[in-house]
């Protein structure tokens, strides 16, 4: 498949909730981190960034052998915003081509949601496509580059999903995946993902 499509893995966070790293937590062996990074890169992007900030030594050793490309953010501790400020500072040259926004805190991801996003948003009206989370859409999800035409505009915890959900459902393709619905964010979080066997058990 010829690449057509850059790929963004948002890793900065600091994980305070859970008190430990979650992009370093595993699923069969795999930390989580390098299984988005790994999913991701299956979908053949031109480019394929991972932001880091928290942890960057541990997510970058994880990553040794994924060709992707790191972009700092300094100011993880600000939230979500700051990290696609940081990627879309280092893609400004590319204004036709669609992004792939994933996290690595949604154990249950698989790359055939990956594909459907990217085929959707190529029909789509808007250019988009998203995973529907209750009432509103998030990532994984698929938007135009020009969305990052303006990147100071992305500060503290605003991404794009209010963005996203302002689009009317003729404009969006909206993807559902329940499965996606427990991202990584609590200890509970972490147990109710080892049970459905998305995470490997903690020892002890």
């Amino acid at each position: 498949m010829k690449p057509t499509h850059l790929a963004i893995v948002l890793a900065a966070g600091g994980s305070t909730r859970l008190g430990r790293p979650k992009q370093l937590l595993t699923r069969a062996g795999e930390t989580l981190v390098h299984r988005a990074a790994r999913l991701a890169s299956e979908t053949s992007p031109e480019r394929l960034l991972v932001v880091v900030g928290a942890e960057r030594d541990g997510i970058e050793r994880s990553l040794h052998n994924i060709p992707c490309e790191f972009i700092d953010n300094p100011q993880w501790r600000e939230g979500l915003g700051t990290s696609l400020h940081a990627a879309g500072q280092a893609i400004v040259a590319r204004l036709e081509a669609p992004v792939l926004i994933l996290g690595c805190d949604q154990p249950a991801l698989e790359l055939r949601h990956l594909q459907a996003l990217l085929v959707g948003a190529q029909t789509a009206p808007s250019r988009c496509a998203a995973t529907v989370h209750g009432e509103r859409f998030g990532v994984p999800a698929v938007v135009p580059f020009d969305w990052f035409a303006h990147p100071d505009e992305l500060t503290g915890d605003r991404g794009f999903g209010a963005r996203l959900s302002l689009l009317g459902p003729e404009a969006i393709c909206a993807l559902q995946a329940p499965e996606l619905g427990l991202d990584i964010d609590t200890v509970d979080d972490l147990r109710e993902a080892a049970s459905r066997q998305w995470l490997d058990p903690l020892p002890g």
